[in-house]
């Protein structure tokens, strides 16, 4: 087989591009000239006359113009009016349908949740790898693995909610650098999502609910501390704080 540099530089080849270079290659080798494939295409079509099956025209001119087929005509092009306009009012008609439930973007956490049988309080919860700042760029340097391994492919290389697969999620993947995700929210507020994903929401968080998996089923309880605390470290955002009453 030719090299396809040769029979095709500039791409895929149509089936007369393939005709034409065969054509090419028969006129140099054998000395044809236009005239002779001129003969041969007129003697294709005055064949293709005789053949019964390359005669699908003739009844289609038939219903257009000859006076004993009016009706079949009539009947045709009302039925192709009355078909287009079904068509058209079924796309532009109006629809009776129960008003959408408004979504929160920010769904009202729990104030506790069970991980992994365990009962953890959230309100006032702080990330608990922050009491240990000689740590933290080893607990960053494990949450941007776990990230990297787990995160990518819906939240994107640079944490903006554009990875490979955001497309197919409506709604899109968090975009960890706008500043109405993490930046609004506490550590535990993020741990919770984390953990919970997409099942662990609340009502509120209809009609389109989260399609992130429940990750406490994959990650320990640090190694989501640690990509929590890599989220703040990597989009230079600082954790919301809990309030304190003197």
């Amino acid at each position: 087989m030719p090299e396809l540099s040769f029979t095709a530089p500039f791409g895929q080849l149509s089936a007369a591009h393939m005709f034409a270079l065969a054509a090419r290659r028969h006129m140099h080798r054998f000395g044809t000239r236009v005239e002779h494939f001129a003969e041969v295409a007129i003697n294709a079509r005055l064949m293709a006359r005789t053949n019964p099956l390359a005669r699908f025209r003739e009844p289609i001119t038939a219903v257009l113009v000859e006076p004993r087929l009016r009706g079949v005509r009539t009947a045709l092009l009302v039925g192709v009016t009355v078909l287009a306009g079904l068509i058209t009012y079924g796309q532009v008609r109006t629809t009776v349908a129960a008003p959408p439930t408004l979504r929160s973007i920010h769904p009202a956490p729990p104030a506790e949740i069970t991980f992994r049988g365990r009962t953890m309080t959230l309100t006032g919860l702080d990330n608990p790898l922050r009491q240990h700042p000689e740590s933290i760029a080893a607990y960053s340097a494990e949450g941007k693995r776990v990230y990297y391994q787990n995160c990518l492919p819906c939240h994107g290389d640079h944490l903006d909610g554009q990875g490979h697969y955001a497309v197919g999620f409506n709604p899109l993947p968090a975009n960890f650098q706008d500043n109405g995700t993490i930046a609004q929210l506490t550590e535990s507020f993020v741990f919770w999502r984390i953990a919970k994903g997409g099942p662990g929401l609340p009502r509120e968080g209809a009609p389109w609910n989260s399609a992130m998996p429940r990750w406490e089923d994959f990650l320990s309880e640090r190694e989501i501390w640690s990509v929590t605390l890599f989220l703040y470290d990597q989009t230079g955002w600082k954790p919301r704080t809990w309030e304190t009453h003197e």
